[in-house]
């Protein structure tokens, strides 16, 4: 029986299904609100969006990568592409009208 490998980063925002990153710190005050609000979300959408928090502190790389200048900031992927984003805490049914309008474009 083959168990699951855990998917990179760059594999898992490549994927159809549209990927919420929330961009965060340990340091950071405003983060702290992001969790509750995320599994708020996390209630309302299900299965049909992946929700991951990277820690710019531990993935600089990454962060790097997508310009990250702030905390929070949030960015929604799908097929690799960056279909949103925006820095600052964001309430979750703003957040809900974002992905709903993603996967709405098929």
């Amino acid at each position: 029986m083959a168990t699951a490998e855990k998917l990179s980063f760059g594999e898992i925002i490549q994927g159809h299904k549209p990927v919420l990153v929330d961009f965060s710190a340990e340091w950071c005050g405003p983060c702290k609100q992001m969790p509750p609000i995320l599994k708020d979300l996390k209630d309302k959408m299900g299965d049909s969006v992946t929700i991951l928090k990277m820690d710019v502190d531990r993935n600089p790389a990454v962060a790097q990568t997508y310009g990250i200048q702030s905390v929070p900031t949030l960015i929604v992927f799908r097929d690799g592409q960056i279909k949103w984003r925006q820095s600052g805490v964001t309430r979750a049914d703003q957040l809900k009208y974002v992905l709903d309008g993603v996967l709405s474009q098929g």
